[in-house]
């Protein structure tokens, strides 16, 4: 009975909670390892001056393109089933480097750049690798219903990291967050191989099994290839840039904000902390009892387009009342909604794609175009603050972008209804 009524409750078949519980724990500990580190790289990235902050932000892109090409031959190379192994595995020995360097070295300007970069790399390639996986284990029925659930692990994560940043900062200090952090992601990367064994066990089809002992074979440079010769995944490539720009203004002001705000750096990251517990807070709830029900009953759109809309009143708002209490709220909302929402909602439309796309082109958009669109916006940004010196110039852009951003998701949806299966 109790079975039954936790299946009804959280909208499962038969044989899936093995595997909503497979995905659940590797985005809570991705995600509770990144998160307790996010609130260390907003401190990095304002001991580097906000004035800085698009030169971080362009060192990011150029990082990230350098790191294409090196995933790219990975890909091809191992089998299909251990790339999430070997990138979670390297990521994990930098996070232990830059924990040594942070004991060193703790008040080194340089090392805090080099790793407010570095960290802007990880967390694009390693979240987009852990929905890689899953995508590609999962039918396009089963994504509609499972994947909010399962992203709300990243979502529990995405509370218990600024909780656990918040208590240890001062007794373990920057360099144990980050040794704490290497040990979830190597956790991580277990849960990963939990659900990679459910599949086993119930393949989708005859051969589905074998195949992901294959390497994906190709070019390292597949991704955006593959990318620029598909249309619906160039429509992909447009939504992901939208939303990056849209994030961008929003992370500029917000650094301006707090920096004028708070001074102290301890207490910045306090504030950091608190605003990413509200927001996990938000869409942990949503994602356990809303997103799937409403991916499966109204379709994807509504989880594409929800999150533009609101993030266009946003905007309109901040341009009539640019203070830290209104910028506090509206990036509250806004991320609540793309973790409940868009973030489940991109990951459904890459289920209709083929295994290499799943892995290569969507890395690509995922960090290439997403970073590409941070650095592009966020030096607009800065020359938008510079020339008018009215940041309700930059919220009426950032409006404008959310507007176009809303229409793409609505194509977007569109487009996925044609190519799923009946």
């Amino acid at each position: 009975m109790l079975q039954r009524w936790l299946a009804r409750l959280f909208n499962l078949e038969k044989d899936e909670a093995g595997a909503v519980a497979s995905g659940f724990v590797l985005f809570f500990l991705l995600f509770a390892g990144y998160f307790m580190l996010r609130p260390v790289r907003e401190t990095m990235g304002i001991t580097g001056g906000v004035d800085n902050l698009q030169w971080l932000f362009t060192g990011t892109f150029v990082a990230t393109l350098a790191a294409m090409p090196l995933f790219g031959w990975l890909a091809a190379k191992v089998r299909r089933r251990r790339i999430l192994y070997w990138v979670f595995g390297f990521f994990a020995a930098n996070l232990i480097g830059f924990g040594v360097g942070f004991l060193v070295q703790p008040d080194n300007v340089w090392m805090a750049r080099t790793f407010y970069i570095w960290i802007s790399v990880f967390n694009m390639i390693a979240i987009s690798v852990a929905w890689s996986v899953l995508v590609d284990l999962f039918a396009v029925s089963q994504a509609k219903r499972l994947f909010g659930l399962m992203a709300a692990g990243a979502s529990l994560g995405g509370l218990v990291g600024p909780l656990l940043a918040l208590l240890l900062v001062e007794p373990i200090g920057h360099a144990g967050l980050l040794f704490l952090s290497a040990v979830f992601l190597l956790g991580a990367a277990g849960a990963a191989h939990w659900a990679q064994r459910w599949r086993d066990a119930r393949p989708l089809t005859a051969d589905e099994t074998l195949q992901r002992q294959r390497p994906l074979g190709g070019s390292p440079l597949a991704g955006a290839t593959e990318v620029l010769r598909s249309p619906f995944m160039l429509g992909i490539a447009m939504f992901v840039l939208l939303l990056a720009s849209v994030t961008t203004f929003l992370y500029f002001e917000q650094a301006r904000l707090v920096e004028i705000r708070f001074p102290d750096s301890t207490e910045q990251t306090r504030v950091f902390s608190i605003i990413d517990t509200v927001v996990q807070s938000l869409a942990i709830l949503t994602q356990l009892f809303l997103t799937g029900r409403v991916a499966q009953r109204l379709g994807i759109g509504v989880l594409l387009v929800a999150v533009p809309v609101v993030a266009v009143f946003g905007f309109l708002w901040l341009a009539l009342a640019p203070t830290f209490a209104v910028l506090a709220v509206v990036m509250v909302v806004r991320r609540a909604g793309e973790y409940a929402f868009v973030r489940p909602g991109r990951e459904m439309l890459w289920t209709v794609t083929t295994p290499e796309a799943k892995y290569k082109a969507k890395n690509f958009v995922d960090s290439v175009v997403y970073r590409g669109a941070d650095a592009v916006s966020a030096w607009v940004k800065a020359g938008v603050d510079m020339l008018a010196q009215q940041p309700a110039i930059a919220a009426l852009l950032g409006a404008g972008l959310a507007l176009v951003w809303a229409y793409n998701g609505a194509a977007l949806a569109r487009a996925h209804k044609r190519m799923a299966p009946p």
